[in-house]
């Protein structure tokens, strides 16, 4: 009887706390809505089961010699997960739609409202001396680069200002990436009419393979100037895309794009997905940083849409203002929810090439955005 109760109390059953329990039962959310609803399950189904096997009890897999616990001393405190990320994502990226109506930066410029919004937010809750709301400026900075909806970056920014934050941040930053389908369309339609949800925008002009080759070389050398701290992401997004658009490396973007990113992606899923620990879940901290950066995300949704209204005023050649919103970086999703909601007002109006223009925009302008902050922060 003595070896059953000693077989029990070693079992992570008996040591299952209802924090744990809980955090299982979101986990097992999170897979089910990769699954069953098809929400970038590249990056939930990771997330999900890294965040399971955190919160088996004993097993510490989190922890000290853990699995999860070497992924994260590897890959987020050193960034090389998130620059590896990008230069994956620069391999996959087409700069064409952006590059054939430079409009669209503009688009992906005014998406990052959201990111120093947010910074003035986190500040004035600060402000409150509410007792674990308490946030630094850097800490600040950390949590309003969410609003990019670009988990490599967020990433980059709080391992260099905030890491005791990357747990909470990453976590937040990703889950809002994945979930754009949920939060995104209802932001979009209140803010626009059907009539301008089914604008149709003119064909897009062809992009020759020479300013395609000639951008990212441009792109690197001009950020990189201005903005140093902003290098290694741009850098590594630029290196990619050239790797892509070259033509005689094709082996080199393969790998990139296919190989090397989901090994990574592997990776870094997992170890965001064990931050889902409930000792480091279930505080009042992360659910602020929670709160702040869903703020952030939809102010950003919500800048971008705006802004496409704002322009359709003194152009001739409307804007769809549905292309707005895919000025947040979060690729390719984004610009894919501008599309499904912009066929829900107009069966015939395809504005998938289009919202890739600003949704490449909103990925060079978290990039910059991130460099300003740890400009003038760090």
């Amino acid at each position: 009887m003595e070896k059953l109760l000693k077989l029990w109390q070693s079992t992570g059953l008996y040591h299952l706390e209802a924090g744990q329990a809980l955090m299982i039962l979101i986990c097992l959310a999170l897979i089910y809505l990769a699954i069953k609803k098809g929400f970038e399950p590249l990056l939930l189904i990771p997330i999900g089961f890294g965040g399971l096997l955190a919160n088996i009890p004993v097993a510490g897999m989190a922890q000290g010699n853990g699995i999860l616990h070497l992924f994260y001393e590897v890959g987020l405190p050193t960034s090389v997960f998130p620059l590896l990320i990008f230069m994956g994502v620069g391999a996959m990226t087409d700069f064409g739609p952006m590059l054939a109506n430079p409009k669209t930066l503009f688009l992906g410029a005014a998406a990052q409202f959201g990111i120093f919004a947010t910074l003035i937010g986190a500040l004035a809750l600060a402000s409150l001396g509410i007792p674990g709301l308490e946030f630094t400026l850097r800490e600040a900075a950390s949590i309003a680069i969410i609003g990019g909806a670009d988990g490599p970056t967020s990433i980059f920014v709080t391992a260099k200002l905030a890491p005791d934050l990357l747990g909470p941040i990453a976590v937040a930053a990703y889950s809002y990436m994945a979930l754009v389908p949920l939060i995104q369309p209802p932001i979009m339609r209140a803010l626009t009419t059907k009539e301008e949800r089914a604008i149709v925008m003119k064909q897009l002009r062809p992009v020759g393979q020479a300013e395609k080759i000639i951008f990212p070389l441009i792109l690197c050398l001009l950020v990189g100037m201005l903005l140093p701290d902003a290098a290694p992401l741009v850098g590594m997004f630029a290196f990619g895309n050239l790797l892509r658009e070259a033509g005689v490396v094709e082996r080199l973007a393969d790998t990139s794009r296919n190989a090397l990113i989901n090994i990574v992606t592997i990776c870094l899923g997992l170890t965001v997905g064990s931050k889902l620990s409930s000792e480091s879940f279930l505080q009042l901290k992360t659910l602020g940083i929670l709160a702040l950066g869903m703020l952030a995300f939809c102010g950003g949704t919500a800048a971008g849409v705006l802004m496409a209204k704002a322009m359709n005023l003194f152009s001739s050649n409307k804007i769809n203002p549905l292309i707005g919103s895919a000025g947040v970086s979060a690729v390719p999703m984004a610009a894919r929810v501008s599309n499904k909601v912009g066929l829900e007002a107009n069966p015939q109006n395809f504005l998938l090439m289009h919202a890739m223009g600003p949704n490449v925009a909103g990925v060079i302008g978290s990039a910059v955005a991130a460099g300003v902050l740890l400009s003038f922060v760090g």
